[in-house]
């Protein structure tokens, strides 16, 4: 029985090796088909300030936006992120980064999340509204800090304007 992480691009090379003729077109089409049923996923899922979309006639690069949660310092704020799927989705994560600057210990200065699905414990049964959905939350909740290269730090004292959000101008980033 495969593995759910099994990439199929590897598969294929084995089976060249052995004389079978398996294309690399199979595999392009079977990531289509993936991230076509994603998008009719999330579009009929209903989830509120969460949403993506392909950018343009690209179905490899997306979209998204994520509300920042009620209740959290993040409320009232909406972040575009970009997706991008790597040709062995979803037995391989796609890059996703911050394109609106985000000021939070697991994201670095250029956007990218320190996000365990999207690096080792990344699961083909992931899809791209659950990753909407954990970003959403990592935004939303106290998380675990596993900083990477490069780190934001910033103080959690002042950053808050008169309407309970952030104060982006009063952060720092080391």
């Amino acid at each position: 029985m495969a593995s759910q992480n099994m990439d199929p691009e590897a598969a294929s090379s084995t089976a060249a090796l052995k004389g079978n003729e398996t294309g690399g077109s199979a595999a392009k089409g079977s990531v289509t088909k993936r991230l076509q049923q994603e998008l009719m996923t999330l579009m009929m899922s209903g989830d509120k300030g969460i949403s993506a979309f392909p950018e343009s006639d690209n179905l490899f690069k997306w979209i998204g936006t994520i509300d920042g949660a009620q209740g959290t310092v993040y409320e009232g704020l909406r972040y575009k992120l970009s997706f991008e799927f790597p040709s062995g989705y979803p037995y391989k994560a796609p890059r996703v980064k911050f394109i609106t600057h985000c000021f939070h210990p697991n994201v670095d200065d250029q956007g990218f999340i320190c996000l365990d699905i999207l690096k080792d414990k990344w699961s083909a049964l992931y899809d791209v509204r659950s990753i909407l959905l954990s970003i959403q939350s990592l935004l939303g909740g106290a998380a675990v800090i596993e900083f990477d290269v490069h780190v934001n730090i910033f103080c959690w004292l002042a950053p808050i304007n008169q309407h309970g959000s952030l104060n982006h101008s009063l952060f720092v980033t080391l």
